[in-house]
Order: C-alpha cells, then sequence, then structure tokens
C-alpha cells in the first residue's frame, strides 16, 4: 500500500478503520462467541482503543503477529483456549466486504465436512510457469479453478496441529489452505459472496470505498 503513517488495517472510511468494518461481522453473528486478533506490532493498544470505540465485545484476546501469514495465524490459534471439535474462521482484517450469511455458511460446511474453504470461480485462465524461463507449462481448464479467499474455517484441533506440524518441520504456507495442500488433507469450498476482495493495494481501497458507499446508498434507498 506504501502507507507511511499507518498500517493498510488501519485507514479509515467515514472515520471508521478497515479492521473494524471487518469485525462488525463477526460481532454482530449469533454463532460468533469468540473472536482472537492477531495485530501488527505497535499497533496493539491503538486497537484496544478502538474496540472500545466501536463496541466491539467478543474480541477477548489481541495477540502480536509473526513473521508472515502463517506465523500470524499460529499464533492467533495458540491463543485460543479452545476444544478440538470446535469451530474457528480463520479471516483476513483487510476483506471487509463479508456478510453474516457468508460465515453461516463456513460453520455450517465445517459441520457437514469437517472444514470449508470460501472460493470464487477465477474469471479469466490460468497458467502455470516455469519460474526460470517464464515459459508456460500447463493452462488448466478455467472450470476446474477457483480462487480460495477467506473466511477458511475448521476444527480447532486439526487446523492447530497442522500448524504446529508445518513450525516443527519448518514448512511455510500462504494461507491455511495452501497447508492443507501441502499436508494431503481433503478440503471443501463454499462459494464466495460478490465482491468479497482484500485490500492490498491502494486500487482495492478505492474499490472498497466505493462498493461500501454503492450498498449504503442502496439500503437509504429502500429504507426511503
Amino acid at each position: 500500500m506504501n502507507t507511511l503513517a499507518k498500517p493498510k488495517q488501519f485507514l479509515a472510511l467515514h472515520g471508521k478503520p478497515v479492521i473494524i468494518y471487518t469485525l462488525e461481522h463477526f460481532e454482530n453473528h449469533p454463532q460468533v462467541d469468540n473472536i482472537i486478533v492477531v495485530c501488527i506490532a505497535g499497533w496493539v493498544d491503538r486497537l484496544a482503543d478502538m474496540l472500545k470505540q466501536y463496541n466491539i465485545n467478543k474480541v477477548s484476546r489481541i495477540v502480536e503477529g509473526g513473521d508472515g501469514g502463517d506465523r500470524s495465524i499460529f499464533n492467533g490459534l495458540n491463543a485460543m483456549q479452545n476444544t478440538a471439535e470446535d469451530i474457528v474462521l480463520i479471516h483476513d482484517g483487510v476483506r471487509p466486504l463479508i456478510t453474516a450469511d457468508l460465515i453461516t455458511a463456513n460453520i455450517e460446511k465445517v459441520k457437514e465436512c469437517g472444514n470449508a474453504i470460501t472460493a470464487e470461480p477465477v474469471k479469466e485462465s490460468v497458467v502455470r510457469v516455469s519460474r526460470g524461463s517464464g515459459k508456460i507449462v500447463q493452462v488448466p481448464p478455467r472450470n476446474d479453478m477457483y480462487v480460495a479467499k477467506a473466511p477458511q474455517s475448521f476444527r480447532y484441533g486439526q487446523i492447530k496441529d497442522l500448524y504446529i506440524r508445518a513450525r516443527r518441520e519448518g514448512k511455510r504456507s500462504i494461507d491455511s489452505a495452501h497447508l492443507c495442500s501441502l499436508y494431503g488433507v481433503e478440503t471443501f469450498t463454499v462459494p464466495s459472496t460478490p465482491n468479497n476482495l482484500k485490500i492490498t493495494n491502494p486500487a482495492d481501497y478505492y474499490i472498497f470505498r466505493a462498493l461500501f458507499e454503492i450498498t449504503e446508498n442502496q439500503q437509504i434507498v429502500m429504507w426511503l
């Protein structure tokens, strides 16, 4: 993002930080009873103040992240006091356009199949490229290709054990879906809701702002 003043999850829209928009979906969901936030070092105290300001009451702990997403997820899982069968939803703080229905779908899929990876069909062809030469070595059928998004949801015991194993063996992963793939764990998808974007670069922030304002304006028109 090249934001010198603050991390992208603390950028504000209409005076409210992105992370708060994201947390509100889980705060307001009746099936979510506890939230652990993994936070960038140096921002824990400021986030705690924001939680009070915006009445986010389900957060029981804020823990510092690690050197990469997989280590941050491990820190979050390690901070939880859960039983093995509890359902855990792992989500990006900069993915604020999810819905209550998507959270519910993840929970129900875990109950049915043991895990749930939010996924969206790709809109363009995906090519596999040789790193050294740049040569295309495979073009998989587009109908078989999906983008893994979030939430990514699991039974607590299963996903924590995988992260412990990966840490012990020195394996790194991009996300929890990738980790499951590394260890041959069968995973199942949940269709993503539209516009479930992750704010990664400046353009994403402006898209989020536009989509949010469109939604808000539609609600106002319907109310009127």
